[in-house]
């Protein structure tokens, strides 16, 4: 990413250019970030083409004013973050499913992030819902955060893998391996083209709200929670209100609504001008 590039991705985000690469800029990075740019999956039923590979993610969500889903919110912040000097890591992780079972290998990423401290801490702007702050990962206790109570543990086995923890449910197996964004193109094609995909199946876009709650459009129901836990859901009736809302919402224009059932973009790190 160049200066111009930079500071058009911190203006998307309302943040000032951090003097350093500090924890508290993560932080503050990171929680505007989960507020600005949305986590959604519109291009998987618009018939858009993902790229993973770093200038078009970059251009998607600071020219195009999009969002994306973890390959794209991931892999653009931590280009964001290495323009801004933080060391950074790609991490691949298999999310928890029922009865424990793991996810396809690659099904998620997360970053590995090293501040000037040469503390260590998994960002993740990707997941919907998470933890709103970094958690510190080298940290094997009870780590607070808006979300709720997280922990970093060790899986078990040969590998250094580690399990994230929300309230004392597993929620993903963290690879310790550095990865690079053509690692993910497999699983991103899968997660756009799998009958078993659940981002195949519904159209999802949400963001975290200014005052801590979230606002979520899954199909053609709205919903939206407040930061003291209280829910509200409408199911929206035309085109023209669901457009409205991905407009005013989400900052997101479009000239139709996205329809699931349509065939998904594949995935591809080729260049592309």
């Amino acid at each position: 990413m160049d200066p111009a590039q930079t500071d058009a991705y911190l203006d998307r985000l309302a943040v000032a250019r951090p003097l350093r690469p500090t924890l508290g800029a993560l932080r503050e990075l990171h929680v505007a970030h989960l507020r600005a740019v949305p986590f959604e999956n519109l291009s998987v039923h618009l018939g858009e083409e993902i790229v993973l590979e770093e200038r078009r993610l970059v251009d998607k969500l600071v020219r195009a004013r999009r969002g994306g889903f973890c390959y794209e919110l991931n892999g653009a912040f931590g280009a964001l973050l290495g323009a801004l000097g933080y060391g950074v890591t790609l991490l691949a992780a298999r999310v928890y499913g029922e009865e424990g079972a793991v996810g396809i290998p690659y099904d998620h990423m997360a970053l590995a992030v090293t501040t000037a401290d040469g503390s260590e801490w998994l960002a993740d702007v990707g997941f919907g819902s998470h933890s709103r702050l970094p958690l510190e990962l080298g940290a094997r206790g009870e780590q607070q955060d808006p979300a709720g109570v997280f922990r970093v543990a060790g899986a078990g086995g040969p590998e250094d893998d580690l399990d994230v923890l929300r309230d004392g449910q597993r929620v993903y197996r963290l690879e310790r391996r550095p990865r690079v964004l053509a690692d993910f193109v497999t699983g991103a094609w899968w997660h756009s083209t799998s009958p078993r995909s659940h981002f195949a199946q519904s159209t999802v876009c949400s963001r975290l709200t200014g005052d801590g709650g979230r606002i979520t459009l899954s199909g053609r129901v709205l919903k939206s929670t407040g930061a003291d836990g209280r829910r509200e859901e409408r199911e929206l009736g035309t085109d023209e209100e669901v457009l409205a809302v991905y407009r005013e919402r989400f900052g997101i224009a479009l000239d139709r609504v996205p329809e699931v059932g349509g065939h998904g973009a594949v995935a591809d790190n080729g260049p592309r001008e």
